[in-house]
């Protein structure tokens, strides 16, 4: 095995909510004490170092990342009952504790081929942290019980980033830099609404995957929200912009339960040098802030609006459901409008964002050419009869 000798390197990561440790593992220092220990302004928050060797880094970072939120648990338990050791008392499996965890953030990460260090700050749920110490018999104080009924305004809402490299869509598989973006971005921050992203787990890949969150799957999406005590969930489809003026297009959608409710487009220009890693955590901020303070700051991607009417050949009604939801999530796509419908064919009136060449490529995504012309337009698919 290869193994680099000197210090250790500084990388942003990706990081997966995987369950299972492979491998013997040996941690090092395992954890020092919290950064930032639970406080009476966030007592379901805490803050730990970690520093984990294994045979490979990917190894070594999912074996910090368990530990971590286990100990960044005790830290709260101890704060929570207003003591010490109170934390070591609770016996549970690490996909309980990963259960608690609402979300987490990773700043400072060293590496090398076998080791991995990096500060960890873990938020998790109040209500499940509370019914937690009521089953183990430890009391809360009654500030933080009182913390726990006000838990931040409500019910968290689910971001799912999904980032498209040509005709391939990703969201919990490497590389995913986009919600590397949202995982650093500090989504539990401020603001009416407080956003909460996957860890990635064994349970989130089951719920939900980025093409069933990029066409908005009204099951995958129920069963995403509801593993996390929500009924809310935005899909951030970041579409990578290239040529004269390269950045990232970002297309929101949020769905409440089972029904898409709106749609915002931002669009975010790359800096001259700017580093890919960079423009993603920019695009990430700049959403949330946007966010924030509904959507006044957002603008529009660059490029026209344009629109056409198209015939789209179809196999009868789901059919013909399932191809408009496609279509519909398409990045440059503004709006889809059915203006006929028989069991053959759909004619559909596209508005869309910026030029032709733009909207075939992206229908090209989805396995679409677009063919012929105003006011003759067709939506060709693969083996289909031409008239």
């Amino acid at each position: 095995m290869f193994v680099m000798i000197g210090p250790l390197l500084s990388r942003g990561l990706v990081l997966r909510g995987a369950r299972h440790v492979a491998g013997a593992i040996v941690l090092l220092a395992v954890l020092s004490a919290p950064l930032r220990s639970a406080t009476a302004d966030d007592p379901y928050t805490a803050t730990v170092t970690v520093d984990a060797t294994a045979d490979n880094v990917a190894k070594a970072r999912d074996m910090a990342r368990l530990d971590g939120q286990r100990k960044a648990l005790a830290a709260v338990v101890d704060a929570l009952a207003g003591g010490a050791g109170k934390g070591k008392l609770l016996k549970l499996s690490d996909d309980q504790v990963t259960n608690l965890v609402a979300s987490f953030e990773v700043a400072n990460e060293k590496m090398t081929a076998v080791r991995y260090v990096a500060d960890y700050t873990y938020h998790f749920q109040p209500a499940a942290v509370q019914t937690l110490l009521a089953s183990a018999g430890v009391s809360a104080t009654p500030d933080a019980a009182a913390a726990a009924a006000t838990d931040n305004g409500g019910k968290p809402v689910v971001v799912l980033p999904v980032v498209q490299f040509g005709d391939k869509t990703l969201l919990w598989d490497d590389p995913n830099p986009w919600r590397q973006a949202w995982q650093q971005q500090r989504p539990a921050g401020g603001g009416a609404q407080r956003l909460l992203v996957p860890l990635g787990d064994l349970g989130d890949v089951a719920a939900i995957d980025a093409e069933k969150a990029r066409l908005g799957d009204p099951a995958a999406l129920m069963a995403i929200d509801k593993k996390y005590g929500g009924d809310e969930a935005l899909v951030m489809l970041a579409a990578t912009r290239v040529g004269d003026k390269p950045g990232l297009d970002v297309t929101v959608r949020r769905y409440r339960g089972r029904q898409f409710a709106d749609a915002h487009i931002d669009s975010i220009d790359a800096g001259p040098g700017e580093k890919d890693s960079d423009l993603y955590r920019r695009a990430a901020d700049t959403i949330a802030a946007d966010i924030a303070s509904g959507w006044k700051n957002a603008k529009e991607p660059l490029g026209p609006l344009g629109s056409l009417v198209a015939a789209l050949p179809i196999n009868g009604l789901d059919d013909w459901i399932k191809m408009r939801d496609r279509v519909s999530g398409l990045p440059s796509i503004r709006k889809v409008e059915l203006q006929s419908l028989s069991r053959q064919e759909a004619t559909l009136d596209i508005q869309y964002v910026g030029n032709l060449d733009q909207l075939k490529a992206d229908l090209a995504t989805i396995n679409l050419g677009l063919e012929g012309g105003d006011p003759a337009w067709r939506l060709a698919r693969p083996g289909a009869d031409h008239p």
